[in-house]
């Protein structure tokens, strides 16, 4: 069982590139490890303000800290083609091997449909992200071994290549998702599991499910990586953390799926109906750190080893250094 390692999620949705970067080794400072970086086209709401190319900010993350690294999440499927995810991804582990991981979802409307293509069902989607997830570790894996491959599958076609610049040994590849088809595909295709704050009975069912997956294709999931990003509201005062959750992060608590909308300005008129009760069992808000700290350990509990925090306030390095002091060191596994 590896050690528990808790990082900080830096929303590129509302940080300038260089202050997430900052932030990033702020946080290592203050004992978090490792970063999680949004990749987003657009923020959630115009009020947030920013959306900064991810590989960028990981490269400069990789730099000035020590910790892991990753997306959280890209999707391999209409932005990029799968192909071109693997080759960042395997350039990112060759300039820090050991330290990064490659995390694949299946896509959101307010990032993708920029390229102005069909935008598909759910079921569609999550079946361009299995097949991109294939596509991927055929490419790392033929080209660790030094060999071209190429791949005609339903909706991606590679014609014979390989990644020149290749780690020692590829990054892993993690799978986001809250739902249980493809928690059990993600068992079966991927080397780690995503997922967000969720009720204990359903992050048990995913998890349950991931493990079930594994096993089907001979694989321990004990050994395997299984990561929770988590959304909070911490601040001095407990008006000042529900106020940061209404204005900084009203898309917490929509309590529908996120996915076919469009545009940021369709986010901020539906953010005008959220209401403080909505974001009840979606996200802690709260100025004592022990009522989060209750909450991050009972999700601890259910058998994450990495947990990257993002709290959704601007008041970042007074919460870095108060959750560095008083949360961290009393976490575990």
């Amino acid at each position: 069982m590896s050690e528990l390692t808790i990082g900080y999620a830096a929303m590129l949705e509302q940080f300038h590139p260089s202050e997430a970067v900052a932030l990033t080794e702020t946080a290592e400072r203050l004992g978090f490890s490792g970063c999680m970086a949004a990749d987003h086209f657009a923020p959630w709401v115009p009020s947030q303000g920013q959306s900064a190319f991810v590989w960028n900010v990981l490269t400069a993350v990789g730099e000035r800290t020590t910790g892991d690294l990753g997306p959280g999440v890209v999707c391999p499927s209409f932005r990029w083609h799968p192909a071109v995810v693997a080759q960042a991804a395997a350039t990112l582990e060759a300039m820090y091997p050991g330290r990064t991981w490659l995390g694949v979802g299946a896509g959101e409307a307010l990032n993708e449909h920029v390229l102005g293509g069909y935008w598909p069902e759910a079921g569609e989607r999550s079946r361009r992200m299995f097949e991109a997830v294939d596509l991927i570790n055929q490419l790392f894996q033929k080209s660790l071994e030094g060999k071209d491959s190429k791949f005609a599958g339903e909706f991606f076609t590679m014609e014979t290549t390989r990644l020149w610049t290749m780690p020692e040994t590829a990054p892993e590849i993690l799978v986001a998702t809250a739902g249980p088809i493809n928690a059990k595909k993600t068992g079966r295709s991927a080397d780690g599991i995503i997922t967000v704050g969720a009720p204990a009975e359903k992050i048990e069912m995913l998890l349950g499910r991931f493990a079930e997956g594994a096993r089907e294709v001979g694989k321990d999931p004990e050994t395997m990586p299984k990561v929770l990003q988590l959304h909070l509201s911490w601040a001095e005062t407990d008006e000042e953390a529900l106020a940061n959750a209404m204005t900084e992060w009203p898309n917490g608590g929509m309590k529908f799926g996120k996915a076919d909308i469009r545009s940021p300005h369709d986010f901020a008129a539906m953010a005008q109906l959220v209401r403080p009760e909505d974001f009840e069992g979606r996200m802690v808000i709260s100025s004592d750190p022990d009522v989060h700290l209750r909450h991050i350990q009972g999700l601890v509990d259910l058998g994450f080893d990495r947990v990257y925090l993002h709290n959704v306030g601007r008041n970042q390095e007074r919460w870095l250094e108060v959750f560095g002091e008083q949360v961290l060191p009393r976490l575990h596994r």
